[in-house]
């Protein structure tokens, strides 16, 4: 039997799932992450992606080859010492 509260105690392994104006918001409460899709559908699978992203699960550094396939000179774009910008963070 399944049951819900709005404002109720966190469950492990929770989703909220809520609209706000077009669109449909959802959150993993175990990791904090929320997204946001057109549809309830959209939302969860761009949740799926994200809480994959923030566990490490997927994704990873491009190749130096993949870079310079887009143009990107790998040895001319390094940060060396320098504090990366607060975005990368």
């Amino acid at each position: 039997m399944a049951s819900s509260t709005e404002n109720g105690p966190d469950h492990e392994g929770e989703i909220r799932l809520w609209r706000e104006d077009d669109w449909w918001i959802a959150r993993d409460v175990g990791t904090g992450v929320t997204t946001q899709g057109e549809s309830r559908g959209d939302a969860l699978e761009n949740l799926d992606e994200a809480v994959a992203l923030h566990r490490g699960e997927v994704g990873r550094e491009p190749t130096d080859e993949e870079l310079r396939e887009l143009g990107i000179d790998p040895e001319r774009n390094a940060t060396g010492d320098a504090k990366p910008p607060d975005a990368l963070e």
